[in-house]
């Protein structure tokens, strides 16, 4: 099997949102395990995460719920039309106002219900990048719907944890419009903002971005989900209240969200704790995959 595909999901459904649109969800493991919710990042879907990875996960005694957000995978679209990618960038660098059809805090609130309609007792919860933001505001909104909580490759919102310009445009590219140019964007993006210590495995992100395709291509998502980002703020003094068991795990080589944002996050929280790893950038590559599955499961279990 591949690791770019992800194993065949044990239980599938959909969760109506109190927005009214529905989050799709998986879940692999055996039922009576600790459960632990994993959080995609933007424009990415839940089979983004690599089947060797889950299958570490699950191989430490986890459970694992799998979502896709709202606008990616096969979760519901919103209706609005998409704000302008790069005038939104721009306004949200300088702390300008963003208009967006929503905020992370109402994804937070999708994932809060699809806890609540699975009736996950406070579960662990991890998020990546823009799934790590989510997760901050799941923990902080619904505090008695997560036990601890795991963030990965994210940041606070602050301004001032500049990305690599030339992340940013490998991230913020035209629109595919063609299988070929979806797997070609994601193949090139991640050349940019992986790991400059791991060997970059192309056919593995072929694979997933064919995967991907054929499962939802939808652009406008992307454009929406990054306007959610940009117009939500910054989480500096929230932050400092979040009474949730945190993890904070960050590549000291990220291009798209800078070790300074990990570091930061562990300090505005209290009790945190941070892992880094060098030479690790903002991906997920293969030779790191028992290694974040021993450091994401046992904090997960409450070891």
């Amino acid at each position: 099997m591949s690791p770019a595909l992800a194993p065949p999901a044990l239980e599938s459904g959909r969760v109506k949102t109190p927005s009214g649109l529905e989050i799709h969800w998986e879940a692999r493991g055996p039922k009576d395990a600790p459960p632990l919710l994993l959080i995609p990042g933007i424009g990415m879907q839940l089979v983004h995460w690599p089947a060797g990875l889950l299958e570490e996960l699950e191989a430490r005694g986890l459970r694992l719920i799998l979502i896709d957000n709202r606008d990616a995978g096969l979760s519901d679209k919103h209706p609005d039309p998409v704000p302008p990618i790069w005038p939104t960038v721009t306004r949200a660098l300088l702390g300008l106002p963003v208009r967006a059809p929503y905020r992370l805090r109402d994804m937070a609130d999708d994932a809060a219900a699809v806890i609540e309609a699975l009736e996950l007792e406070a579960p662990a919860v991890a998020g990546i990048s823009m799934g790590g933001m989510i997760a901050q505001l799941l923990a902080l909104r619904h505090p008695e719907r997560v036990g601890r909580l795991t963030l990965l490759q994210t940041t606070s919102g602050a301004r001032y944890h500049r990305p690599k310009l030339r992340a940013v445009r490998a991230l913020v590219g035209p629109p595919s419009r063609t299988r070929e140019q979806s797997i070609a964007h994601l193949v090139a993006c991640m050349r940019v903002i992986g790991s400059p210590a791991y060997p970059f495995d192309e056919e593995r992100q072929r694979r997933a971005g064919g995967l991907a395709f054929d499962r939802c291509h939808c652009p406008a998502g992307f454009g929406r989900q990054l306007a959610a980002i940009s117009a939500s703020g910054d989480r500096l003094s929230a932050l400092r209240s979040l009474r949730t068991p945190t993890l904070v795990v960050h590549g000291e080589a990220d291009p798209l969200i800078p070790i300074s944002a990990g570091r930061e996050l562990a300090e505005l929280i209290p009790g945190a704790k941070l892992v880094t790893f060098a030479g690790w950038g903002h991906d997920l590559p293969e030779p790191l995959w028992g290694t974040l599955a021993d450091t994401v499961g046992h904090w997960s279990l409450g070891d």
